[in-house]
């Protein structure tokens, strides 16, 4: 089964969208966006994004604890990821990105 992209409206009208390993676990939430056409278009810049490794930027939290953000080519953030336990872990995350976004489905929770 393969990762899926779930589209969601928050409290605030805005849209947003996590990208989803087939384990179910997040792997990459969006930033808000004010249409769900604009979060669509997050969804397809993740997807001719994520295959060149310069647009992964990885960092540390305040408390120390890897993570990444997915640059589009304007260097604009498309997505972040969780905090990990250690930088495999994170890689790993990278991996997970690089093989589930290509071939994700997409689910629009918005109703």
């Amino acid at each position: 089964m393969p990762g899926k992209f779930e589209i969601q409206k928050g409290k605030s009208g805005k849209f947003s969208f996590n990208l989803k390993a087939a384990n179910g676990q997040v792997i990459l939430t969006s930033q808000a966006y004010k249409t769900k056409a604009a979060a669509k278009n997050g969804i397809k810049a993740v997807c001719s994004n994520c295959n060149k490794k310069s647009n992964f930027e990885q960092k540390t939290s305040k408390k120390g604890q890897p993570y990444f953000v997915l640059l589009a080519a304007n260097k604009q953030v498309i997505g972040k990821s969780q905090m990990y336990a250690s930088k495999t872990s994170m890689m790993n995350g990278i991996a997970s990105v690089k093989k589930n976004a290509s071939k994700a489905a997409i689910k629009d929770l918005t109703g």
